[in-house]
């Protein structure tokens, strides 16, 4: 009896210890990076979040990530060997709690790249956007860089970002080192204009921007033979290339084919992916970009 109230007791003394564990899987960070895109190519905003771990972190590292609930989910979750290096699409698990839900994924290296739009009323002229940073993780260099919204007009923006420049993409953007934020430390930020155009920024400024990937990736259908023949310029020409063509797809071995919106594969190596992949885990090119 003694034994089990003692194990109560002790159990009720950690749960806020356990709690604060549940995200960020114990690791530290060397530099986060937070970016916010208000309007950028949807009437949401977007936000980017790029961690680089530390180097006492072994690899391959176990991380859990929290975003906003309201945001639906990721729009890309992905790993690179270096900072400006080449992203690879990265597998994670979710799972939603009250205003969160938590990232889960294994980083076989030390740079993780997240991606995800979160609501933003659009509906009057004036408009802000809030982010809670919700301190997962220990960090030693924790910067924010919000990028201003084309056509807007008196942009305030919670932390004061003092750097400010334009990108090529013709757009402002202002940045910020914050320092060092100890593990469980929230940071606020928060982003006010005024903005009468309805159109994003892309819109606007006309940006080439990457399609979205249920576009970018076509699964082949069975029985389309079409789209192996060339147009060789003569009826001859045509009728022996279709015959040995046939006679080619007949004997090979077909892939298995996924039903619409289960994936495709990755028109630059023929890699499969599935649906929701930003990037290809075995070339690491753009899918939406192909």
């Amino acid at each position: 009896m003694t034994s089990a109230l003692s194990t109560l007791i002790l159990t009720v003394l950690l749960m806020p210890a356990l709690a604060a564990g549940a995200a960020g899987g114990g690791v530290h960070l060397n530099g986060m990076q937070i970016e916010i895109w208000p309007e950028y190519d949807r009437p949401a905003a977007l936000v980017i979040l790029k961690g680089e771990l530390a180097a006492e972190v072994a690899l391959p590292a176990a991380v859990s990530l929290r975003i906003p609930a309201s945001s639906g989910g990721p729009t890309a979750v992905a790993y690179a060997t270096a900072e400006k290096g080449q992203l690879l699409n990265l597998k994670h698990d979710r799972s939603d709690a009250n205003d969160f839900m938590t990232l889960r994924f294994t980083l076989p290296a030390r740079f993780f790249h997240v991606e995800f739009y979160d609501r933003l009323p659009t509906g009057s002229r004036e408009r802000d956007y809030r982010y809670l940073w919700p301190g997962d993780f220990s960090v030693d260099r924790l910067s924010v860089v919000v990028q201003e919204p084309a056509a807007a007009s008196g942009i305030a923006v919670q932390p004061d970002l003092g750097d400010r420049s334009t990108g090529s993409d013709g757009l402002r953007y202002r940045s910020a080192q914050l320092g060092a934020f100890e593990r469980g430390k929230q940071l606020p930020i928060e982003i006010r204009y005024t903005k009468a155009d309805s159109r994003t920024s892309a819109e606007i400024l006309k940006l080439n921007v990457p399609a979205p990937v249920s576009q970018a990736i076509t699964s082949p259908e069975k029985g389309d033979s079409s789209r192996l023949f060339l147009a060789l310029g003569g009826a001859a020409l045509l009728v022996a290339a279709s015959a040995a063509a046939y006679f080619w797809w007949r004997r090979r071995p077909r892939p298995s084919v996924d039903p619409p919106g289960g994936g495709g594969f990755c028109a630059k190596c023929g890699n499969r992916v599935t649906a929701g992949d930003r990037f290809c885990s075995k070339c690491g090119v753009t899918l939406a970009q192909i």
